[in-house]
């Protein structure tokens, strides 16, 4: 598989780097709240996205889409933030390990995070516990947009996690988001050199114009 640049680029830099570069953007990509069931967990991949309703009467499923996904996404599941009802557990965790599937990122809760931190499969959530979705939501629609901890994701944007949370890069704007990113990278790493060196914090900052990096530019 042909491996996607600008993926690439994102791999390389922190959610941190990322989000500054979102705040200099004005861009709201920060997915508030979403974090790594493990510290260890790294991902990014292009959004591949699902979106929950309540459950009907008859009920529908949760899904049984993950053959369907593409090698490398990140499965982006927005469950409406609930918290009561899980929508991804260990059949899910095993099968997109196996087929190369980049990582999960659910605006809700997982289970079994045990067979995920065991096996190093990234999963990011607002929390975990049991109790399964079954008959309590249903999917509505996939490849749509959807909501993550209040930041927007198209199917196709760059999803970066890492062990600060996750970030969603729209692919409208990444090439200006990736770059600045690395410009604020190459800023604060020249800082670090600087101190390192002998040089005041103070004076190292402002040399490299510390203050501005996240300043959103007008």
């Amino acid at each position: 598989m042909e491996q996607d640049p600008n993926v690439a680029r994102a791999a390389k830099l922190d959610t941190a780097t990322l989000s500054d570069a979102l705040d200099k953007l004005g861009i709201a990509g920060q997915c508030y709240r979403i974090k790594p069931r493990s510290g260890s967990f790294r991902m990014a991949g292009r959004a591949w996205t699902l979106l929950y309703g309540p459950a009907a009467n008859p009920p529908g499923t949760v899904g049984d889409y993950i053959d369907d996904v593409p090698p490398g996404s990140v499965i982006v599941l927005d469950n409406g933030g609930r918290e009561n009802a899980t929508v991804w557990g260990d059949i899910l965790t095993e099968i997109a390990q196996r087929r190369g599937i980049a990582g999960t990122v659910i605006d809700g809760v997982c289970r079994d995070v045990a067979l995920c931190t065991s096996i190093g499969y990234p999963v990011f959530s607002k929390d975990h516990w049991m109790r399964t979705g079954k008959d309590r939501v249903q999917v509505e629609a996939t490849n749509v947009v959807v909501n993550i901890g209040d930041a927007r994701v198209q199917p196709g944007d760059i999803v970066r996690g890492d062990a600060d949370g996750v970030v969603v890069i729209p692919k409208q704007h990444e090439a200006q988001v990736l770059d600045t990113a690395e410009a604020v990278e190459l800023a604060e790493n020249a800082i670090r050199e600087a101190v390192r060196g002998g040089m005041r914090l103070d004076e190292a900052r402002k040399q490299h114009r510390y203050h501005q990096l996240q300043t959103r530019i007008k």
